[in-house]
C-alpha cells in the first residue's frame, strides 16, 4: 500500500501527549512507520514536505523526518502537472501547501494521504482523491476494510 505522511504527520510525536486524540494519533502514526520500515507499506515524501520541513525550527525534529527520506520508495519533483493539479484544489478551499501535498499523492497514485490536520481532512472531502484520512482513521480502515 502507498501512503502519503504529511508534515503535521510526522510532528504528531512532539505534541503534547496528554491529550487523548494527539496520544491516540502518535501511537497510530508510529504504528505506520514500523509498517513502512517492515515493507508492509511504501512511503511518499514530496518536494513541499521536505519544504516544510527544512522550515521547522526544532533542529531535532528536523532531521528526524529527514531521516523518512531513506525509507521512501517514491520522492516527488515538482512539476507543472502538480502546480496545475493544486490550482484546482485550491477551488475547493485547500491551503496552497496542502494542495500541494495532494497534488504530490495523486501524482504517484498513493493509496491514502495521512494528516492529522482537520480542516484539510474537512476541506480534502470535497475532491475525489486522494482519500486523505488521520491517522486513527488509516488503523482502522486498514484493519477493517
Amino acid at each position: 500500500m502507498l501512503i502519503y505522511l504529511d508534515n503535521c504527520c510526522f510532528n504528531r510525536p512532539y505534541d503534547d501527549q496528554s491529550h487523548s486524540t494527539i496520544f491516540l494519533e502518535t501511537q497510530a502514526k508510529l504504528g505506520i512507520q514500523e509498517n513502512i520500515l517492515s515493507g508492509k507499506h511504501e512511503l511518499v515524501l514530496s518536494y513541499i514536505l521536505q519544504y516544510e520541513n527544512d522550515q521547522n525550527p526544532y533542529i531535532n525534529h528536523k532531521h528526524e523526518i529527514r531521516k523518512w527520506k531513506n525509507h521512501a520508495s517514491h520522492l516527488v519533483s515538482a512539476s507543472a502537472e502538480i502546480i496545475e493539479r493544486a490550482k484546482t484544489y485550491q477551488t475547493t478551499g485547500l491551503h496552497s501547501k496542502d494542495a500541494l501535498h495532494c497534488a504530490c499523492a495523486v501524482s504517484v497514485k498513493a493509496d491514502y494521504f495521512i494528516t492529522t490536520d482537520k480542516q484539510l481532512i474537512k476541506t480534502a472531502r470535497k475532491i475525489t482523491e486522494p482519500n486523505v484520512v488521520n491517522p486513527l482513521t488509516f488503523i482502522l480502515e486498514e484493519t477493517n476494510p
